[in-house]
């Protein structure tokens, strides 16, 4: 599965904790073969390790950088879905359907994704991965008021 570019050089911040490693690893490498930028603020497996700090060091990534994506990986998604949304800007799903990421791209201008690497099927998160990338942000007026609400 290719993900083909969407923007050149479409910089990507990913993150995972233990239980999300393997996951985000074989989603890694995908980007990079299709030309992402990705910065993986955790390379190294470690143990035990907590999926609110690696959430909050792509949620703050993203701050710093307009236009970038953040991916996120943790054991069931919704652990770094929580920690990444209480940061202002962010707008972090969980991905269980390809029709999740579809939407939540075009409605919610969803800037991160987050997937269970317990529960979600590698070719079943590349799948919806693509899927997230190559949707659109809308700018239907009643989107646009929405997404607005939630960055105030």
């Amino acid at each position: 599965m290719s993900v083909k570019k969407i923007q050149s050089k479409q910089q990507i911040f990913i993150g995972a904790d233990h239980a999300g490693f393997p996951l985000k690893e074989t989603l890694r490498l995908m980007l990079e073969k299709d030309g992402y930028d990705v910065e993986d603020i955790s390379p190294v497996y470690t143990p035990h390790d907590d999926y609110p700090l690696s959430a909050k060091r792509v949620a703050k990534a993203l701050q710093k950088k307009n236009g970038a994506l953040g991916l996120l990986v943790c054991g069931t998604g919704h652990g770094m879905e929580m920690a990444a949304n209480r940061f202002k800007g962010i707008r972090a799903f969980v991905a269980r359907a390809e029709q999740d990421a579809i939407l939540a791209r075009q409605h919610n201008h969803a800037n991160v994704i987050v997937f269970g690497g317990w529960v979600t099927k590698p070719a079943l998160a590349k799948k919806m991965l693509c899927d997230w990338l190559k949707a659109k942000p809308s700018h239907a007026m009643r989107h646009l008021r929405r997404i607005k609400q939630l960055d105030t």
